[in-house]
C-alpha cells in the first residue's frame, strides 16, 4: 500500500500539452505510463541525444510486461505522442517535440555513430532535502520553504555543496548554509579567491554574514 510523499520529494515537470490535449485521449494504460514513463526519463537525461530503447523500460517499475510495453510504445508512436527511429539494426524511442524531432531525424541518417553519446540511462541527482535531512537536521516547513526559495537562486550542485561544507566544519544549521551560498554568490566560489585567504577568514567571513541575516530577520 502507498504511505504517501514525502517533504523531500523532487518532481518531475509535465507539459501541459499532456494534460490540456494528450490525457484524454489516451484510454489503455499501458500508452499512459509509457508515456508518463518517457516524460520522466528524458527529463533526467543530459545531452542533446534523449532517447529510449525498448530495454530502457523497466517492467517492474511500470507494472507492465514487456508485450504490453510493446503495446504502449506502439498506440503512443501511432498517436504522436513518441517518435521511433531506426538506424541499422538500433530502434529509438523520442518525445515528439521540436528538440525531439531533430534528434530522431539525426539518429534515422546515422548522425550518432559514437556510442558514448547514446546513453538513455536516467541521471541521478542528489537531493539537497534529502541530504539536509541526513546531515543537518528535521526537515521542517520552515526549512523546506527555504530550501525551495534557494533552489530558484542556486544550482543543486550549490546547495549539496554547501550542505556538505556546513558539516565538515560542524556548523549544522540553515543560517549557515545559506551564509556560504550568498557569500559565493557575491564574491564567487571558494577555489576562486586569492590563496592567501585562510580557512579561519573564510569561516569568520561566513559568521559575519550569518550575523546580517540574523539582524535583518530581527
Amino acid at each position: 500500500m502507498f504511505k504517501g510523499f514525502s517533504d523531500s520529494e523532487t518532481f518531475s515537470q509535465i507539459p501541459e500539452t499532456f494534460f490540456r490535449q494528450l490525457l484524454n485521449q489516451i484510454t489503455g494504460a499501458d500508452e499512459l505510463k509509457v508515456t508518463l514513463y518517457v516524460l520522466w526519463r528524458i527529463e533526467h537525461m543530459d545531452g542533446p541525444f534523449r532517447a529510449l530503447s525498448e530495454a530502457d523500460f523497466d517492467t517492474s517499475e511500470l507494472g507492465l510486461t514487456l508485450d504490453e510495453v510493446r503495446s504502449g510504445l506502439e498506440k503512443a508512436e501511432k498517436r504522436g505522442s513518441l517518435l521511433k527511429s531506426v538506424h541499422a539494426a538500433d530502434v529509438f524511442y523520442f518525445l515528439n517535440s521540436p528538440r525531439g524531432r531533430a534528434a530522431a531525424q539525426a539518429f534515422a541518417r546515422g548522425q550518432w555513430r559514437d556510442p558514448a553519446q547514446i546513453a538513455s540511462a536516467p541521471l541521478e541527482r542528489p537531493n539537497a532535502f534529502k541530504l539536509y535531512e541526513e546531515n543537518i537536521g528535521p526537515l521542517t516547513p520552515l526549512i523546506a520553504d527555504a530550501l525551495r526559495d534557494a533552489e530558484k537562486t542556486y544550482s543543486e550542485a550549490w546547495l549539496t555543496d554547501a550542505i556538505e561544507l556546513a558539516v565538515k566544519n560542524n556548523k549544522r544549521n540553515w543560517k549557515y548554509c545559506e551564509a556560504i551560498l550568498k557569500r559565493w554568490k557575491e564574491e564567487g566560489r571558494g577555489e576562486k579567491q586569492n590563496r592567501s585567504d585562510t580557512e579561519k577568514d573564510r569561516e569568520r567571513a561566513i559568521d559575519r554574514k550569518i550575523q546580517q541575516l540574523r539582524s535583518r530577520s530581527k
